[in-house]
């Protein structure tokens, strides 16, 4: 039990200490929030499809199948990611190791840990997703318990066999340096993610003119995908409560039965193999290196670009990302090239409507991304930010250029996102421009607001970036998100004067010109007031450092 004190401690110091409490209300107050639009979304989704034919019943349920398999993915590559850090590259390994602890026990103790850093999100927000299916379907009082069980038991399989797996890729590849497991790890993720979507064929769902007949059609659509996956169990036995009040027992024990046989097996491989695997992951990269000298004369612009490339590059846990978010662009572009809009929707209305969609969608990447590598960023330096505050250099400078460097890339990412799609949808006109000019303006917004939550609630004392996203990640996502409505929700009613009058090839009102107008005016002064704030907020955390 004294292995969990560091947890249970840290934990209750950084979420019920008497500073963070007002922080905690707060995001208890947003949480709640996101849950019921998550809720309410679902709920008039699921209801939609439920008041159709029974195509619509089955539809709703590939929907529930493909929302289990998605979250199952995601989570076995965070476990991933995760356990390569916790198991190997912890700093308090060599005192747990050195101490009179079992491998099994240290191996239950990152397991539990691990499940709850990677799954504690899942558990929150997949079950008002889950309940508005059990709300539609009118699921009987033992769809709850079940649900209740499903959920935590399948998060457990995820992290128990990503944990599984990292321990076998360490001892079969003993590779001097760790960024070399972590392209393993990618690299398989990304098979994985594949073969998932593949399963998965969403394009089937609005394409019955690949099939001969309905009836094929119905059946093609109603198989369960990859019934070999934890995740398919799950949708299956929860599905099959949901049609028919009908409990798969074998089912339900292969979910709940799973968990305490992966950390069995996890004890075993833990006993035979973490020693080698630990033994050669504290060795040194190895190799010679000579300092040269470097002259001064460079821009200071330039001298923080150079160090956040070498800092970058040097942590193989952030670079190696990048196979992840290849595979995850791929199929987002993938997404809107298998569309049959000649065939299934055959309106430009429509397909401009998807396209504004789009803005959504490729903010709430740049805003998921933007979380990810650039909110740690400067909690990510660690004990070297002493030598950063003491340069000649002032933090409102080093913040800025911090801003630029991350800037670019995901300005080159969204312009690919927005200008391919565009590209698939076949739009021309006035909402080529809209979407890039929302999309650009979003993603802007979004990475000086983690940026600027970053240096607020920044975290050097973490093991790692991925450790440093605490509840301040969770705020500034909150934020991020309701900014993006704000900017999407106002702009629906211009953008559709506009398009209407550009399909008509007519003139346009003088009052709809104006709306347009003060709606651009409106959504540059509410992002550039938002970066205002956020970034005097930043730079403040920063002085005061």
């Amino acid at each position: 039990m004294r292995l969990y004190l560091p947890f249970l401690r840290t934990a209750i110091n950084r979420f019920f200490a008497t500073r963070a409490r007002i922080k905690l209300l707060v995001l208890g107050l947003l949480g709640t929030l996101i849950c019921a639009a998550l809720y309410l979304l679902t709920y008039k989704s699921v209801s939609y499809f439920h008041s159709q034919s029974e195509l619509g019943i089955i539809l709703s349920m590939k929907i529930f199948q493909m929302a289990w398999i998605t979250i199952f993915a995601m989570l076995i590559f965070s476990s991933m990611i995760a356990g390569v850090s916790t198991l190997y590259l912890s700093h308090d390994n060599e005192i747990i190791v050195a101490a009179p602890v079992t491998l099994e026990e240290l191996f239950r103790m990152r397991m539990f840990t691990t499940f709850l850093n990677t799954s504690w999100m899942m558990l929150l927000f997949s079950l008002p997703i889950f309940g508005a299916f059990g709300v539609v379907f009118s699921a009987g009082p033992l769809y709850w318990p079940l649900l209740a069980a499903a959920v935590p038991a399948t998060a457990f399989t995820a992290s128990g066999s990503a944990m599984l797996f990292v321990i076998v890729l360490v001892y079969l590849f003993p590779a001097r340096r760790t960024k070399d497991i972590i392209v393993y790890l990618s690299i398989c993720f990304g098979v994985f993610l594949y073969l998932i979507f593949r399963l998965m064929r969403p394009e089937d769902l609005v394409n019955p003119e690949k099939y001969g007949q309905f009836v094929e059609y119905m059946s093609a659509i109603s198989n369960p995908a990859g019934f070999w996956l934890p995740a398919s169990w799950t949708s299956n036995m929860l599905s099959s409560y949901l049609l028919d009040r009908d409990i798969d027992f074998l089912l339900v024990g292969l979910i709940l039965l799973t968990p305490p046989v992966l950390l069995f097996c996890g004890e075993f491989l833990m006993a035979r193999f973490f020693a080698s695997g630990f033994s050669k992951s504290q060795e040194s990269f190895g190799g010679q290196h000579r300092f040269k000298e470097v002259g001064w004369g460079r821009s200071r612009l330039l001298w923080v670009f150079r160090k956040e490339s070498i800092s970058f590059l040097r942590d193989s846990k952030e670079w190696s990302q990048f196979f992840m978010i290849g595979a995850l662009v791929i199929v987002y572009l993938y997404n809107f090239k298998v569309l049959p809009l000649e065939r299934t929707f055959g309106s430009a209305y429509v397909a401009n409507l998807i396209a504004f969609g789009n803005i959504g969608l490729s903010g709430f990447l740049a805003a998921a991304l933007a979380a990810r590598f650039v909110y740690p960023s400067i909690g990510g330096e660690g004990g070297a930010f002493y030598l950063i505050r003491t340069s000649p250099m002032s933090a409102a400078r080093f913040f800025f250029y911090k801003y630029l460097f991350y800037l670019i890339p995901f300005t080159l990412l969204i312009i690919v996102l927005v200008s391919v799609s565009n590209h698939f949808l076949q739009i021309e006109g006035p909402m080529w421009w809209i979407s890039l000019f929302c999309a650009l303006l979003i993603c802007w917004t979004v990475v000086a607001l983690a940026l600027g939550f970053g240096a607020i609630f920044a975290d050097y004392h973490a093991e790692n970036r991925s450790t440093a996203m605490g509840p301040g990640s969770v705020f500034y996502f909150f934020c991020a998100i309701s900014y993006m409505l704000v900017v999407l929700f106002s702009g629906v009613s211009p953008a559709y004067r506009l398009i209407r009058a550009w399909l008509r090839s007519g003139g346009m009102p003088l009052s709809d010109a104006l709306l347009i107008f003060f709606w651009v005016i409106a959504v540059i002064g509410l992002s550039a007031v938002v970066m205002t704030l956020i970034f005097r907020r930043g730079i403040g955390a920063l002085t005061a450092r």
